[in-house]
């Protein structure tokens, strides 16, 4: 199995959708190196970025899926092959 790492960021301006968001990077946890959160109090959001190691499909389908919940915005970026 061919895998890449790469980081997804995320910025969660729904707190709503925290409960979901953890779901998915539970559901995914057998690839997640490492996460990071920062509560941007002033703004009223969060901040996370998750580093994975996985397969292209595996990390496609996770940032969609984070991606389409409510007031979440994700993007990932991977490492040089």
């Amino acid at each position: 199995m061919n895998t890449r790492v790469a980081v997804i960021s995320m910025i969660v301006e729904d707190k709503e959708s925290v409960e979901q968001l953890n779901g998915l990077l539970h559901e995914y946890g057998q690839y997640i190196i490492g996460r990071m959160g920062i509560p941007y109090k002033e703004k009223n959001i969060n901040i996370i970025s998750v580093a994975v190691d996985a397969p292209q499909d595996a990390i496609n389908a996770l940032t969609g899926a984070l991606g389409r919940l409510s007031g979440v915005t994700a993007k990932a970026a991977y490492a040089k092959e």
